[in-house]
């Protein structure tokens, strides 16, 4: 894990310098040809040889790759000029083929070639040295990734065979047993026991410190990071967390102490302070897993746990960080005394093979904790199906590294087995790491917006944990096998950027695009709340124009702002007008209607034939227009639901304005009396009742109108301008009771539907026999009255449904 950080952190350092290098200019002129060639015929006889060592191929690749800078800051040299000769060639005109060229313009245009041409030499011989350059180290990338994969696959002894354990047991004590001799034979030394004794009270000193913050500052930390994890505060968890990070500087710093002291007193040899100065580096790993895990596994429950699992659980996972820490620290120093001590493959397989078994079985458990985290989601989430099926794949895939580590170890492939087992523990360190990060920024988004109930619908969390997914993406690379110079590789054509037509967009050319088109967009922005709060109020004009000129200078600031951003980062899109107009023409077909709402929202907010607040019909839909956009128009109707209407709708349809101008409005409401009443007394009363309601306009005065006679009721109608025609239904309610107690005090009768119902055989309804036929010839007359009768009592028979009353013939 440290290897890995401290790997990451140099490719940051590499990073900065190639990003600060590749913003310096390199003239093309200053460049030594003869000593890159030198250079690069020496990297093509190593290639070739294929016998270098890794440091050495590592030392030429370093050497190349500033060639490489070298001649990507030559490639742009003489940019300007050649642009510059360019734009006079074009304005001269493509040469005549059929006729003779001026005298004048043939010189000019031979001096300009000639001139272009000289421009262009250092350019195009940096060119070629950068393809050169780019090759080789290409090459050098390839041959070190086949050694790489050729020691992983590597067969070597198997730690299982018991013929070489004694072997193994002896290696290690000898190695401790020289390191005693060593002591011993320093302190023979009179020299060195002088020494000795002349920094013995420094060396007790840093032995104390170190024993204190070794064995208690843990201790102290721990119990002050319980204490404030006692209330459920954004501020305790943010506090906690700061003074938790003690938890691994504090013994570290002791362990650093511990090592100070060791190497003040000159006495313990090469190999023991070989061993001193890994504990710092180890002692991290150790405590850093221990953090982690209580972290992950805390003991209180005061705040929400990062995973689902009960205290026996938890007290059980950092039992098993405890474990991997140790595993780690154990590790680091066993492979140094290995590196240092010379041992062969075969003792030093059977000596770390232990912490491999015990690192697979401790990641076979915790990767059983984390799938009954995925099968136990939290409380009150819905949306957990991705990440419990993520957890699930994680855990599933470190039960299989846990299980085939140890396995291909005791096969043999043992390269293949910490290759395995080691970066899966460092990966899942990460992991944990960045969700203690994830929870970090979670406590800060609450400390700001004092809103913990909705941090988890937030947006900002969630972007600031991609953000720190990317940036842990090095380090992941670091951990399982990548190089730096791997990594340096890829900044360095991120750098370079990618070629869009003839124009070639880099980092920085992206960088200027987004600061530029954010300060036009802040400016517009600017502008427009300007013009809402200072300049429009004062105008003579109604809020729906006020937002129509706001919405438009909106519009045209971003599009400025977008054409400044393009011109200002040097891109050249003229090349992609072909392109432009292909899409365009499938743009055009599939967002047609995006693009009529668009437009017809544009001619909304300028002719505004509908404003915010207008009580519109349209559709079939009516309500109060709330808000006016350029695709779609938001309508609140009475039942208080927003209905959406695209834009193009209200251009194009039919729509009702009852408030447009003015609030002036009819009302019109049908009365029906019944037959036989004074029509002329109805027309009085309805008329005093239309007149005495306040919100009727005497002028024009209300006027009653004789419809016409109904089939059940004499119809009239109250027709009437409201001054306020959104109150309508008020008016039509208060009129509606106002006549019913004006007719009811009156007389006057409001009458209902009345039908007749005739049976056609009623006799059938009696159960009477049926009538005998007559014997006595019947006259042409009755036989004519008959079929009339039963062509009446058919017709009376099928509107029986509709009436009421009942009749026997």
């Amino acid at each position: 894990m440290t290897q890995a950080l401290r790997g990451a952190f140099q490719w940051l350092l590499i990073a900065v310098a190639l990003l600060i290098s590749g913003a310096t200019g390199v003239s093309a002129q200053s460049v030594d040809y003869e000593a890159w060639g030198a250079v690069a015929t020496r990297a093509e006889e190593a290639i070739e040889n294929g016998a270098a060592s890794e440091e050495a191929f590592d030392g030429l690749r370093a050497e190349l790759t500033d060639w490489r800078q070298t001649f990507q800051a030559a490639r742009t040299q003489n940019a300007a000029a050649i642009e510059a000769v360019r734009a006079q060639l074009d304005a001269l005109g493509p040469k005549p083929e059929d006729a003779e060229e001026a005298p004048e313009t043939a010189d000019q245009r031979e001096t300009l070639n000639e001139r272009l041409n000289e421009l262009r030499a250092p350019v195009q011989r940096a060119e070629v040295a950068f393809s050169r350059a780019d090759a080789l180290i290409a090459q050098i990338d390839r041959i070190q990734r086949d050694r790489q994969a050729d020691k992983l696959l590597e067969l070597g002894p198997t730690p299982l065979n018991p013929v070489i354990w004694p072997q193994a047991v002896e290696a290690l004590v000898e190695f401790f047993r020289l390191s005693v001799a060593d002591v011993q034979t320093n302190w023979n030394n009179l020299a060195r026991r002088s020494e000795f004794r002349q920094a013995l009270p420094m060396t007790m000193l840093f032995l104390t410190l170190a024993f204190v913050l070794i064995v208690r500052g843990r201790y102290w930390v721990e119990r002050l990071v319980l204490m404030l994890d006692r209330h459920r505060t954004a501020e305790r968890w943010l506090a906690g967390f700061a003074i938790s990070l003690g938890q691994i500087i504090v013994p570290v710093i002791g362990l650093i102490f511990l090592a100070i002291a060791g190497l003040s007193t000159d006495m313990l040899g090469a190999r023991g302070e070989m061993v001193v100065q890994a504990l710092p580096a180890a002692g991290f790993q150790f405590f850093a897993a221990r953090w982690l895990g209580g972290r992950l596994f805390p003991r209180s429950e005061t705040f929400d746990p990062l995973l689902n699992l009960d205290a026996t659980r938890r007290a059980e996972g950092r039992i098993h960080a405890l474990t991997l820490g140790f595993v780690l620290l154990l590790f680091l120093p066993l492979q140094q005394i290995s590196d240092f001590a010379g041992w062969p493959p075969e003792v030093s397989n059977v000596i770390t093979f232990p912490l491999l078994v015990v690192a697979g079985l401790t990641l076979l458990r915790l990767a059983q904790l984390l799938l009954q985290h995925a099968k136990a989601p939290a409380e009150g989430e819905t949306d957990t199906d991705f990440r419990q099926r993520l957890v699930s794949i994680l855990a599933r895939i470190t039960m299989v590294a846990a299980v085939a580590g140890p396995a291909f170890a005791a096969i043999g492939y043992f390269n293949a087995g910490e290759a395995l087992v080691y970066p899966t523990i460092s990966s899942l360190m990460l992991m944990a790491l960045l969700v203690v990060l994830q929870r970090l920024v979670e406590e800060l988004y609450i400390l700001f917006s004092r809103n913990r109930d909705g941090v988890k619908e937030a947006l900002a969390p969630v972007l600031a944990g991609f953000g720190l997914v990317l940036l842990s993406l090095p380090a992941f690379a670091l951990i399982w096998g990548a190089r730096i110079t791997d990594l340096t590789e890829l900044w360095a054509r991120f750098l370079a950027g990618f070629s869009l037509g003839d124009t070639r967009i880099s980092p920085t050319d992206f960088l200027t695009f987004v600061i530029v088109f954010a300060i036009g967009f802040v400016a517009t922005r600017l502008l427009q709340a300007a013009m809402r709060t200072t300049v429009l109020p004062k105008t003579k004009m109604d809020v729906g124009g006020q937002n129509a000129v706001a919405s438009g200078l909106g519009y045209v600031g971003i599009f400025v702002a977008a054409i400044i951003a393009i011109t200002s980062a040097g891109l050249d899109l003229s090349s992609l007008a072909i392109v432009a107009g292909a899409l365009s023409v499938g743009i055009g077909f599939g967002l047609q209607n995006i693009v009529s709402n668009f437009v017809s929202g544009i001619i909304l907010l300028i002719e505004r034939p509908v404003a915010i607040g207008d009580w519109i019909e349209v559709g079939g839909q009516m309500g109060f227009v709330r808000d006016i956009s350029v695709r779609s128009t938001r309508i609140e109707t009475f039942d208080r639901t927003d209905v959406i209407v695209p834009n193009a709708d209200l251009v194009s349809g039919t729509v009702t304005n009852w408030t447009r101008g003015n609030l002036v409005g009819r009302v019109i409401v049908p009365v029906g009396v019944a037959y036989g009443s004074d029509t002329r007394k109805v027309e009085e009363i309805l008329q005093e009742v239309a007149e005495a309601q306040p919100q009727v306009l005497l002028n024009p005065p209300p006027f009653i109108y004789f419809k016409g006679f109904g089939a059940d009721s004499m119809d009239f109608e109250i027709r009437a301008i409201l001054r306020d025609v959104t109150s309508i239904l008020v008016v039509q309610t208060e009129l509606n009771h106002q006549i019913a107690e004006r007719f009811a005090a009156e007389g006057i009768e409001i009458p209902f539907a009345q039908r007749d119902i005739w049976l056609r055989n009623p006799e059938a309804l009696r159960g009477d026999p049926a009538p005998t036929a007559k014997s006595e010839p019947v006259s042409p007359q009755e036989r004519a009255a008959a079929a009339q009768q039963v062509t009446r009592e058919d017709m009376d028979n099928d509107a029986s449904d509709a009436g009421e009353g009942e009749g026997d013939r």
